[in-house]
């Protein structure tokens, strides 16, 4: 059986989300020199993926609870940070809304 439109975004969200999470902090724009370590905040979300993918209801829920902090710290970050430290944290504040957005399409889905 094929998982819904929207489990299928939701884990696709996820995993552009691990990696960019970890782009971000390691290459494309780091905080400071020397602060690649901030990319270990993606380590609760690569920890979901297996659940996730699986369908497991318990991780998705884990995962409605950690995305909002995604969305606040990206959103904070596009608004403070100039150039391009603000453009990538705006588009993982996108990547993370979406993720989310599709996350509650497919509770919904799941509960109707």
């Amino acid at each position: 059986m094929r998982p819904a439109p929207a489990a299928r975004a939701t884990i696709a969200g996820l995993v552009t989300l691990v990696a960019l999470q970890i782009l971000w902090e390691s290459v494309l724009a780091p905080l400071r020199p020397g602060s690649a370590w901030l990319a270990l905040k993606a380590v609760p979300l690569a920890l979901l993926v297996p659940g996730v993918s699986r369908g497991r209801r318990r991780s998705a829920q884990v995962l409605a609870l950690l995305l909002p902090f995604y969305i606040a710290e990206a959103l904070v970050r596009a608004l403070t940070e100039p150039g391009r430290h603000g453009i990538v944290a705006a588009v993982a504040c996108v990547v993370a809304a979406g993720t989310f957005a599709s996350l509650l399409a497919w509770f919904r889905k799941a509960s109707g």
